[in-house]
């Protein structure tokens, strides 16, 4: 029996949908919703495209999400980006995404250890920033909402000011240590200085200033560990600073107590540990400062986009040229560039011609001549030459722009790996919180004395080090994305970083992808007594009216000649056979084989040819005057240059190549056997590729599609991964998961060598971050000590903890070293 619920004990949801159009969706969708347990009432309105219910507690937003996918209404979500203070491990992201995923309206959130970085998926119309602000800061998070339409942020800058506070608490904390550190391990080290220091000064005057100078450092530079650490100790969700202050100030108070009211103490445990307080709090002060300049350097490839973008730029203005700031530039300014300058926006260029280095864009290493009417792009370099463009796009609608925010939105995704790391660090804390008291007890018990128990319980508290967790995927996933963003691959979903990595075949749309996507003239074979160049005069003579890319060809190969073309009167064009014209009072047929034998033309002489050719994967085509053959007129859509050896390199990895063309089987499987694919799919309309995708994925495995147009986008949304060239149709990169800036065949290589590089770094750290712990943890609790007399002081714990973050960080920050191109054709 369901228990009866009042009004107000109910929760009320507010759920804006799509791809609602009539009366009947509006039931469905109510259907679907009365279909989750525990839902209520339900009203759908088709004006507002919303629906509105009530619901008993335990329904939630995730629940009510599914059921409207399978539906096919989905919910309708918007992203808000936070910036939060005060992350210091892997336990404040687990504890500020709780507080995010309980407020009203949102549905998931992501926090990034690495960048102080949170993404808050709601939804569309609904959440209060400035109240998830509010719960965040709460709970000793400080946070602030990122203007969508903002510049984009310098994390160096950020991370730089972030350094620079490490810096000073660290500088004024080792001032402050030195001399405890001195007088009391010295005086241990060298047996004269103890004596000397025992005689001269007294040992409680000497336990006296190291209280006073210990103090100083715990609540001087220390004091962020307490202001941070209690709170959250008090609200029963400790994290990394809990475990520092809890150590320090039970070093710290019993030192005390063991100085001014030692009677408290057994005459055996009258010994003090300022020397383990003060030390620990510098190390892990020194280990924030390293890892501050780490995380700024795993933002260096977002830092180098940014810097990109000049300052200024010349603009014409009547007769004068005059220089104003980029954010006054607008669409239709005219902007004269002069050699060695960065063009301020995206444009076209109008006067001149030039010579562009755009290889901080695309990864590509030889510059690109320009003529007038060519697209450019902003952040590039004017290598030669002045000229004048006309800007297009500014500010946020630049490519740049947008590379910067697909970086940025990459860096801040959390990978399916994560999750692991999600689970462990909920109770992380608190289970060492426990290992640590549990130590003390379990010494006190086997009696070494409460000293020995003291130092067990501080070197487990201080030894843990769930930030090296925390850090082990964004790190790499930050220097990894950015590094493939210098290499023009642009990870548009983070999640495409690993994804790509277990893909096991590759299938590359034909036509723009593989290939050019325009045909040239390949070949002109002329009858004996034909003159070649007077054959492709009259060819280009019928097709000059023409936009059919074979026309195309062969008027750009009777240009490069510099051919004069005939007169044409009586023009027909033959729709799917050819054309023919009058030229110089002479019948002209130019066309394929079928029009010949319908005009009755012999073309015996040329067959076998045509068929080699056409075997080869190009088209025949001939021309005829006056009812005799004149030649065979060949073109064909040519391999793009590195096509072949990326393939050859993808298949020396292990994987799998597809190409999947809509070209008549035979010509599909020469151009296969041409670029070295054994999986040829011909025949296939636009609307085929997905079935398509779905056989070879039900044969072969995960599968990854490269495509660039228009047709391409259901593919690449089918596909594990969709990879997009750059230089195709906006719905196609909008689509894909990944995009190459280039354009090159090679990048595809280059996009799965950045994620096995970048995955293989994450296992990395992984391993190195949960085996630190698993191994030292024992070890701090004093494990070794009955078999080898082995006990880690709290000192070289907070060594180790220190090290340990700086380690998973520079591991990292390798990846910006390495050159995945330079590995593939290694591994190739």
């Amino acid at each position: 029996m369901s228990t009866v619920l009042s009004p107000a004990e109910l929760k009320s949801f507010r759920l804006p949908l799509r791809n609602l159009s009539c009366a009947g969706c509006v039931r469905r969708a109510e259907t679907a919703l009365q279909g989750v347990q525990g839902v209520r009432e339900v009203a759908v309105n088709l004006t507002t495209s919303e629906a509105t219910l009530s619901a008993e507690p335990t329904v939630d937003i995730p629940s009510l999400e599914r059921a409207m996918e399978k539906a096919g209404y989905p919910v309708r979500t918007a992203t808000t980006e936070l910036a939060l203070d005060n992350l210091d491990c892997a336990s404040c992201i687990a504890r500020a995404e709780s507080v995010l995923r309980a407020q009203p309206g949102v549905t998931d959130a992501s926090v990034n250890l690495a960048n102080g970085r949170a993404v808050v998926t709601h939804l569309a119309g609904q959440g209060v920033s400035a109240d998830w602000c509010a719960a965040l800061a709460s709970v000793g998070y400080p946070a602030r909402v990122l203007a969508s339409d903002a510049p984009p942020e310098d994390p160096q800058t950020r991370h730089a000011a972030e350094a620079q506070a490490w810096q000073r608490a660290f500088g004024i904390a080792a001032l402050l240590t030195l001399p405890v550190f001195v007088t009391e391990m010295g005086g241990h080290m060298v047996p004269a200085f103890h004596h000397w220091l025992h005689h001269q000064i007294g040992m409680q005057t000497l336990w006296v200033a190291q209280f006073v100078l210990t103090t100083l450092v715990l609540f001087g530079p220390g004091l962020r560990f307490f202001a941070t650490g209690v709170p959250a100790l008090l609200r029963g969700a400790p994290d990394m600073n809990s475990l520092v202050a809890i150590g320090t100030f039970a070093a710290w108070g019993y030192s005390t107590i063991a100085t001014f009211a030692p009677v408290l103490l057994p005459d055996t445990a009258r010994a003090v540990y300022f020397e383990a307080a003060a030390v620990i709090v510098t190390l892990i002060l020194l280990g924030r400062w390293l890892e501050a300049r780490a995380k700024g350097r795993t933002g260096a490839a977002i830092a180098r986009l940014v810097g990109l973008q000049p300052r200024s730029a010349r603009v014409l203005r009547g007769d004068e040229v005059v220089e104003l700031a980029i954010a006054e530039l607008r669409p239709g300014d005219i902007v004269a560039l002069r050699p060695g300058e960065r063009l301020p926006a995206d444009g076209v260029l109008r006067e001149g011609a030039a010579v562009i280095d755009e290889s901080m864009i695309t990864g590509e290493p030889m510059p690109v001549s320009k003529a007038s009417g060519d697209t450019l792009i902003g952040g590039t370099v004017n290598g030669a030459g002045a000229f004048r463009m006309e800007v297009t796009r500014t500010g946020a609608d630049t490519m740049l722009s947008q590379i910067i925010r697909m970086v940025e939105s990459a860096q801040g995704a959390k990978l399916p790996v994560q999750a692991l790391v999600d689970r462990v660090t909920l109770v992380f804390v608190p289970v060492v919180i426990a290992v640590a008291l549990l130590s003390v007890l379990v010494w006190l018990w086997l009696g070494p004395g409460l000293t020995f128990a003291l130092v067990a319980g501080v070197s487990v508290l201080i030894i843990a080090c769930p930030c090296a967790m925390g850090l082990a995927t964004p790190t790499s996933v930050m220097v990894g994305t950015g590094r493939g963003a210098e290499l023009g691959v642009l990870f548009r979903k983070g999640t495409a970083l690993q994804q790509l990595d277990q893909i096991e075949v590759v299938a590359f749309d034909k036509t723009g992808t593989l290939t050019e996507g325009r045909p040239v003239l390949t070949d002109l074979c002329p009858v004996p007594g034909v003159d070649a160049q007077e054959v492709l005069a009259l060819a280009a003579a019928l097709e000059q009216e023409s936009e059919h890319p074979i026309a195309r060809a062969i008027l750009n190969a009777a240009a490069d000649q510099g051919l004069a073309l005939p007169k044409v009167t009586d023009f027909t064009s033959l729709t799917g056979l050819g054309v023919r014209a009058q030229v110089d009072g002479a019948d002209v047929t130019l066309g394929a084989a079928r029009l010949m034998t319908q005009e009755g033309i012999d073309v015996a002489s040329l067959a076998g040819q045509a068929q080699e050719l056409a075997a080869k994967g190009r088209s025949p085509l001939y021309l005829a005057r006056n009812g005799a053959v004149m030649a065979l007129i060949v073109v064909a859509d040519q391999p793009k240059p590195g096509a072949k050896a990326t393939i050859a390199a993808l298949k020396a990895r292990g994987l799998q190549v597809a190409m999947i063309s809509g070209d008549a089987q035979d010509a599909a499987q020469a151009i296969g056997r041409d670029l070295g694919i054994d999986l040829v799919v011909a025949d296939v309309l636009p609307k085929g590729k997905v079935e398509a995708l779905q056989r070879l994925r039900a044969e072969h495995g995960r599968i990854a599609f490269v495509g660039d147009g228009i047709n391409d986008a259901p593919a690449l949304a089918e596909a594990d991964v969709g990879i997009a060239i750059g230089t195709g149709t906006d719905v196609a990169v909008e689509t894909a998961d990944v995009v190459l800036v280039s354009g090159a065949p090679e990048g595809v290589l280059t996009a799965i060598s950045v994620s096995q590089v970048t995955m293989r770094n994450i296992r990395q750290n992984l391993f190195w971050a949960f085996a630190y712990n698993t191994a030292l943890i024992p070890v701090a609790a004093g494990l070794l000590y009955p078999a080898f007399g082995v006990m880690l002081s709290p000192m070289l714990a907070a060594g180790a903890m220190a090290f340990s973050s700086v380690f998973v960080l520079s591991n990292a920050l390798r990846l910006r070293l390495m050159d995945p191109r330079a590995l593939g054709a290694r591994e190739a």
